[in-house]
């Protein structure tokens, strides 16, 4: 982890923390060898990002001398609209969102996504989350990205999405289309990238009628995992 999260709980007081979970403490040992004395760079949950002091380390607990001073990175102007991935993808696009400032993420339901899917403990908040807390650590920011479930994709479409969409450029990735990608957008975004396979021409349709424009990003037809970073590296 490049970045040590704190949170509320973490806090002894506004300048010292003690951490006592084993994922943490033994990173610190283990990868960073720390020692008391080294410095960390740490960032508060949904706050600021610092440095903190090894005041105390044993195998079980460490405690720092924290100065929180700087704010995170910008997140990026998007919502992500994503068709829900298979769940051993779906762990990697969690915390690959995280690391890239997605700060607003949709999981929908495709026809193209199997109902199994929907039953993966992935999606379960306390799962979520812990993915994403893997995705800010190695990004070095603290904004905890929202997710939503929407499990119904044309009622989504029809009653969400239009509301969602609004002072935002709404684009589908879509490879059956001769409009390409725009590049470096000035201005906020609304992505929406299907399942394996792609979104099926009636899902297509509805998202235009909605106020998507399809667009594609070249001849090639990218898994979902490598689809994510190299449309927004585009877009931004």
């Amino acid at each position: 982890m490049n970045l040590i999260l704190l949170t509320a709980d973490d806090l002894v007081s506004p300048t010292q923390a003690r951490l006592c979970d084993a994922r943490r403490v033994q990173h610190i040992i283990n990868v960073h060898k720390a020692g008391v004395g080294d410095q960390l760079k740490v960032g508060l949950l949904d706050g600021l990002i610092g440095t903190a002091t090894v005041t105390a380390l044993d195998s079980e607990k460490i405690e720092l001398s924290v100065s929180l001073q700087q704010p995170p990175p910008a997140p990026l102007p998007l919502t992500l609209v994503l068709a829900l991935p298979r769940p051993k993808m779906l762990k990697r696009i969690l915390q690959n969102c995280a690391t890239l400032g997605v700060k607003d993420l949709v999981l929908i339901n495709s026809y193209r996504v199997e109902k199994s899917y929907w039953q993966t403990p992935i999606l379960e908040p306390e799962s979520i989350r812990e993915h994403l807390l893997v995705g800010l650590e190695q990004g070095g920011d603290t904004q905890l990205p929202q997710v939503r479930l929407a499990k119904r994709f044309k009622p989504f479409v029809e009653d969400d999405l239009p509301g969602l969409i609004q002072d935002s450029r709404a684009l589908v990735a879509h490879p059956y289309t001769a409009t390409p990608c725009p590049r470096e957008i000035d201005g906020r975004v609304t992505l929406a990238i299907g399942p394996e396979g792609g979104f099926i021409p009636y899902e297509i349709d509805l998202l235009m009628r909605c106020g998507f424009e399809a667009v594609h990003v070249g001849e090639r037809i990218l898994r979902v995992d490598t689809a994510i970073p190299f449309i927004l590296s585009r877009l931004f």
